[in-house]
């Protein structure tokens, strides 16, 4: 009798390790494809932020209202930009993401 229950609970708990080992491998998996994902876009935000650096490199020949509205506004997306590069960076480092909004009180 004793064998029998000893049985029917190794016989569990390898159950038991095969589901764990699978949703372990199917999780891992998962994480490495977001890894992968949020490092694409580091890359995607990086060249953005770099192009729209350049633009507000070149200083302004027109006095126009619209015209200073689309260069401050060109300033808020870069910094938006800077924002959600550190958001992934911070949530792919498991650090806390209460800096993000640091940028539009400093610039904006």
């Amino acid at each position: 009798m004793i064998i029998y229950s000893l049985t029917a609970i190794v016989v569990l708990e390898t159950v038991l390790l095969i589901a764990s080992l699978y949703y372990n491998i199917k999780f891992g998996i998962r994480i490495l494809n977001m890894q992968d994902s949020i490092e694409e876009t580091l890359d995607i935000l990086d060249e953005r932020e770099e192009s729209i650096s350049k633009v507000l490199e070149i200083p302004l020949f027109y006095d126009s209202p619209e015209i200073k509205r689309v260069h401050d506004d060109i300033k808020r997306s870069r910094q938006a930009i800077f924002a959600v590069a550190n958001v992934l960076v911070d949530s792919a480092n498991n650090n806390s993401v209460s800096d993000v909004g640091t940028y539009d009180a400093e610039e904006g």
